[in-house]
């Protein structure tokens, strides 16, 4: 990197500090550019799929990202090893540290994003508070002091009223948050939002704040550059979130006036000034939804970087942040000024998560057997969709980072076409190996208070009865799963001998087949849970036709494959086109359909053959992925009552509760503070109460 006279910066490499589909983004606009890109990695991801599109890629340590990614001195010198003369740190690792940029400056490599300044000064958030007050930026009441006495910050919540929000005062994600609804809980809160805090970011300082009952999460992109030039890029609504993390979001924000929009953004602008800021920022407000569209907003925090879900903006702005990003870096104006920025249609993203929905969003592991977005007969405009991944099929997902695989980001014209083309296309994302929150997204998106637009930051807890309900079966979903089942375990046939067929086949007469299919969930009940479809034909190739019974109701029916696992599945006259695949789980083998009603999925088993019969389920304290454990909140021998917290462990960031199973006591603990588990370890002994 050279500095001409001019103040511009040049460099013609960039190293990207992150992984994942951060550092696959990043890498897209750079190469678009003209730039060399380097990757750097931890042993974990050796062979990531960011390593695998970089130009070079610099080994930095250990998987553990203390050892490797959040090592500043190891990024510095594979920058300098490489050449690069700039460092793009994405969003999350190093890309809101002071201490890293400043080594940057000394190492003369160009950092892309704001001094570190302007990070320190928004990186204490009770500091940040009041240069925002300064700045003329609207507040939530609250207490930012320094006194952080345990007794002061009760006595400040009890003050403010409850409920409150307590925050790690450095921290951000989500992590050392809680919601605290009254004094008797106060204290069992502030112990952990501070163990998380102290984990997370190496600081437990905390601050308190009004808790809103009805806020909505509204954040505005703003830009400026080093020539004094500041812009912002509208707003997001980032309301729809679980554990303070955000699911969906979308762009511009609904029910905004044109008032209120220009209020919020200006006053992102003069918080981004107040600090001295360069380059992309967020301001995130806190706006109160119980006002209607011109409701009192709050200055809640400021992200000194780029934000996950700046996709969204990049839909409706036809921009390139991160190309403005690297124009600033080199110390260009601005790109447009603010009259020049306008609004077109809207977007939505939604985060693929490698978690399970069904058990408190439990993050998950394993490889990834398939992942492909399929839109041929969709309907939908590849222009219009765009799906930001870290990961291909085969790729493995580990215990030691964020859980997040992939964004799906749509467009449309306005936000009901927007909305549908984010259903139709959640439904030709197909990702098998490991769980995901794929059907839960399109839950949420297909869920009438949302498209109604009726938003806030607890709606997935409002809406938990819904959004978490029983799946009642059409008869259409019981033809058509036990049609799937034929057809795959009939193609999996190793010979074509009929001796070895799986579909029913028999010597001069018709094929007849009896399969039961149930719901899951009731996998261990008795026979009274399944469904029993009876299937008859003539055929052998089973495409069909064939004559499904399913009680009193006959169907004629036929399966047609089409490319990867969608199929068509025809009804008595009635076609429709889903994805479709049988795979094993558990004792029995689970038919998974999906389309844009949602995901089906149910047990399926031949009871004309070989009935493997139901397996009882085991409970035991086992470890549900690999972590650490930080905490064992009882002693061996003490009785304890059924749900009473026994310890917690962490992965992923997160930390995660084990709870006793019934009443009794803890016989011994197998693993002590600060021990490393793998998933399916027994965690301790349990001796419930004779």
């Amino acid at each position: 990197m050279s500095q001409t006279t001019d103040n511009t910066k040049r460099f013609d490499t960039l190293l990207v500090a992150n992984r994942g589909e951060i550092a696959c983004r990043v890498m897209r606009t750079a190469r678009a550019m003209g730039l060399r890109t380097v990757a750097v990695y931890s042993d974990a991801d050796a062979n990531a799929r960011h390593v695998r599109e970089a130009d070079e890629a610099i080994r930095l340590g250990p998987a553990a990202a203390r050892e490797s990614y959040l090592n500043v001195e190891a990024v510095v010198e594979a920058a300098r090893r490489t050449g690069a003369g700039a460092i793009h740190p994405g969003y999350g690792f190093l890309s809101e540290n002071g201490a890293f940029v400043e080594a940057l400056d000394q190492a003369g490599i160009v950092f892309v994003g704001p001094p570190a300044s302007a990070i320190a000064a928004m990186g204490d958030k009770s500091a940040a508070k009041a240069r925002m007050a300064h700045a003329g930026v609207p507040l939530v009441p609250g207490y930012h002091g320094d006194d952080q006495d345990d007794a002061l910050l009760k006595a400040e919540a009890e003050k403010i009223g409850y409920p409150v929000l307590l925050k790690a005062s450095a921290g951000g994600g989500g992590k050392g948050m809680r919601v605290v609804e009254s004094a008797a809980g106060f204290q069992t809160a502030l112990d952990g939002c501070r163990r998380e805090s102290r984990a997370a970011f190496g600081d437990d300082r905390m601050l308190i704040e009004k808790y809103l009952t009805q806020p909505r999460h509204v954040e505005v992109q703003v830009f400026c550059d080093s020539h004094g030039n500041g812009v912002y890029l509208f707003e997001r609504d980032c309301s729809v979130q679980r554990r303070h993390q955000k699911v969906l979001e979308e762009a511009p924000a609904p029910g905004m006036s044109e008032g209120l929009r220009r209020e919020m953004g200006e006053a992102a602008v003069r918080a981004a000034r107040e600090i001295g800021y360069v380059g992309a920022g967020t301001v995130e407000f806190l706006l109160d939804a119980s006002q209607g569209q011109d409701g009192a907003f709050f200055f809640m925090e400021m992200n000194t970087r780029l934000q996950v879900e700046h996709p969204v903006t990049e839909m409706i702005t036809g921009q390139d942040l991160v190309e403005w990003q690297l124009r600033v870096a080199r110390g260009e104006a601005l790109p447009l000024n603010q009259e020049e920025l306008s609004i077109t249609g809207h977007s939505f993203e939604a985060r693929l998560y490698a978690e399970d929905p069904e058990q408190e969003f439990l993050p998950a592991t394993g490889t990834l057997t398939r992942f492909a977005m399929d839109l041929e007969g969709t309907g939908l405009d590849p222009e219009r969709v765009r799906l930001d991944s870290g990961v291909e099929t085969g790729d493995v997902v580990s215990m030691h980072y964020d859980p997040m695989l992939a964004k799906l980001i749509v467009h449309g014209d306005d936000r009901a076409q927007a909305l549908a083309t984010l259903n139709r296309a959640l439904a030709a994302l197909d990702v098998q190996g490991v769980v995901t929150n794929r059907a839960f997204l399109q839950r949420l998106a297909t869920h009438p208070a949302f498209k109604a637009c009726k938003l806030d930051t607890r709606f997935i807890e409002k809406h938990e009865e819904t959004l978490f309900a029983p799946h009642h079966y059409r008869m259409e979903e019981y033809a058509g799963a036990a049609l799937v089942g034929l057809n795959q375990l009939s193609r999996e046939s190793k010979s074509d001998s009929p001796w070895d067929r799986h579909d029913g086949f028999r010597v001069n007469a018709p094929h007849t087949i009896r399969i039961a299919l149930c719901d899951p969930a009731h996998a261990q009940d008795t026979d009274d849970s399944e469904a029993v479809v009876v299937v008859k034909g003539t055929r052998a190739d089973n495409t069909g036709p064939w004559h499904l019974t399913i009680g009193d109701e006959t169907l004629t029916a036929r399966l047609d494959p089409l490319a990867g696992d969608a199929v068509a599945i025809t009804l008595n006259g009635h076609r429709r086109r889903l994805q479709a695949r049988l795979v094993g789980e558990g004792a029995r083998n689970v038919v998974v359909m999906v389309d844009s009603r949602g995901e089906t999925r149910l047990f399926w088993r031949r009871i004309d053959a070989i009935d493997h019969g139901h397996h009882e389920a085991e409970s035991t304290l086992t470890a549900p992925m690999h972590g650490t454990v930080v905490a064992l909140l009882v002693e061996p021998g003490v009785r304890v009552e059924k749900g009473m917290p026994l310890m917690v462990m962490e992965a992923m960031k997160m930390e995660h509760t084990m709870s006793a199973p019934t009443d009794g006591h803890v016989a011994s603990f197998h693993f002590q503070t600060g021990d490393t588990v793998g998933q399916g370890d027994v965690l301790l002994e349990f001796a419930p109460d004779e």
